[in-house]
């Protein structure tokens, strides 16, 4: 069974399938998404996602590069979803400094609130960074994160980095980044990792993995990740499959 722990079905690149292609992610051996918010909206589409498919649980939150739609009103609509029955993070919060907007500051505030709300609310954050490494570090130390729990999704740091975030016993997500040639740096960073810190996701419709890189990325491409995680770690994709598996329902709450 294959958990995909990260994933936005909600995208407009599903729009033309994505019925028949979620209802067909079991018979592959995908048995579980969590679907995951990034703005407002995409938050209110993972709701609905969430509650017609059985197998499809949400993350509520709000993206760093969308933070400034936030206002205190937003993040108590945010606190009241956050309760329904299949909702298991907050997320995707963060910080991302590949883009110029919005301000920097901007995204630090509505970051701090956002582990505030989680922690309020006792959900797990999922962790968005990039280009943002000390900025992370720094906020969730001063938050002490570490109490809060959570995964750094799509984990795109060096091993150094990997142990910084190892000390609060967080997860790392990793997907088809991880099948790419020039991944070095990630390749060397998930060998040193735990495998019981290990979660499978996609970030769908982004980051397929080789030899479908550049195309629609989807669950039914997970498998290339495992396989790709079993020769690093010297496991089986069996094993993979398992121990992941039960990582993420660990993770989730779903146990």
């Amino acid at each position: 069974m294959i958990f995909d722990t990260h994933a936005h079905y909600d995208d407009e690149a599903f729009q033309e399938d994505r019925d028949e292609l979620l209802n067909s992610l079991s018979t592959h051996g995908i048995e579980a998404v969590v679907n995951v918010g990034a703005s407002i909206q995409t938050t209110k589409n993972t709701l609905e996602l969430m509650k017609k498919y059985p197998f499809v649980y949400g993350a509520v939150g709000v993206h760093p590069s969308e933070t400034e739609e936030l206002n205190d009103n937003l993040m108590d609509w945010l606190k009241h979803v956050s309760g329904e029955k299949k909702v298991v993070a907050i997320g995707e919060i963060g910080l991302d400094y590949y883009w110029k907007e919005p301000d920097p500051e901007i995204q630090k505030h509505w970051f701090v609130r956002q582990l505030q709300l989680a922690r309020e609310v006792k959900l797990p954050v999922i962790i968005h960074s990039r280009d943002a490494a000390q900025d992370t570090l720094d906020i969730m130390k001063a938050e002490k994160a570490g109490e809060i729990g959570g995964v750094i999704h799509c984990f795109s740091y060096t091993k150094e980095t990997a142990r910084e975030f190892q000390k609060w016993d967080y997860y790392f997500g990793i997907g088809g980044v991880l099948t790419f040639k020039n991944a070095k740096k990630l390749k060397e960073a998930a060998a040193e990792l735990p495998i019981e810190r290990i979660l499978l996701e996609t970030d769908c419709p982004y980051l397929a993995p080789e030899p479908y890189r550049g195309k629609r990325n989807s669950s039914l491409y997970l498998p290339q990740v495992v396989a790709a995680l079993a020769e690093l770690k010297g496991l089986t994709c069996q094993e993979i499959e398992d121990i992941t598996w039960h990582n993420g329902c660990r993770f989730y709450g779903l146990e």
